[in-house]
């Protein structure tokens, strides 16, 4: 399957939380979009591996995600290794996206600059013909994506660019709380975390009020990039 848009998260959610509006849509606008989480978030205080599959699954229906998959390192602890990387590119090149998105290049939780880092490399590393993966078997064609932008999470960077996602703003909070093990959830008896109150959402929704501001919408959400943008004229921008 060729994809338009790959996004990469280090955790089951990362996305749903910082940038599952802009993927709605594109997906509305017809692009084709997947999803791959590098843990199964098997630290997470609340819910299990098994609960995590099961909310991600049903997020990916809300959404409308064409493709998702899970490469299973290993959460918290996962490396910059050579093996990694291989894994990520092997992704890369089964369904050469155009377009990269990566988790934030600084964050409260150490695992999200850590796969930023590691996402980024292996999109340069894709494009070499030296570096040889196979799928299914067959030896793959190399294919480096037009670019990689990385969404915004718990700590607050300055956005080269919002994307404005005030129509997906009610689709979007269903997709967050599909994730009823990690979010906040009234009846569940599970230990608190700092994510698990009402409180967190409504920081969620915060952010989105504040990046909306800067472009005079609703709601938005920032991405950083790892290049400068060129335009084709000034009318291309809000």
């Amino acid at each position: 399957m060729k994809l338009n848009i790959l996004a990469f998260a280090a955790h089951p959610d990362d996305i749903e939380l910082a940038a599952s509006g802009t993927l709605m849509k594109h997906i509305e606008a017809g692009k084709k979009v997947g999803i791959i989480d590098l843990t199964q978030g098997e630290l997470g205080s609340r819910g299990t591996i098994e609960s995590r599959y099961d909310e991600a699954l049903e997020a990916s229906k809300i959404m409308g995600i064409h493709f998702r998959g899970n490469l299973k390192m290993a959460d918290g602890f996962f490396e910059h290794s050579k093996e990694n990387l291989i894994q990520i590119i092997e992704q890369i090149r089964r369904f050469k996206p155009e377009i990269i998105l990566a988790n934030a290049i600084d964050d409260r939780h150490p695992d999200h600059p850590k796969a930023s880092k590691l996402v980024s490399e292996a999109c340069f590393l894709a494009g070499l013909r030296k570096i040889e993966t196979k799928w299914d078997h067959k030896i793959q064609e190399v294919h480096r994506p037009k670019f990689v932008y990385h969404y915004i999470q718990d700590i607050y960077l300055k956005p080269d660019f919002i994307v404005d996602v005030s129509e997906y703003y009610d689709q979007k909070m269903k997709a967050i709380k599909a994730y009823k093990t990690q979010f906040y959830n009234p009846q569940s008896k599970e230990p608190q975390t700092p994510i698990s109150g009402q409180d967190f959402l409504d920081s969620v929704e915060a952010r989105m009020i504040q990046f909306g501001r800067v472009i005079q919408t609703k709601y938005g959400e920032g991405f950083t990039t790892e290049r400068t943008i060129g335009v084709n004229d000034f009318f291309d921008l809000i």
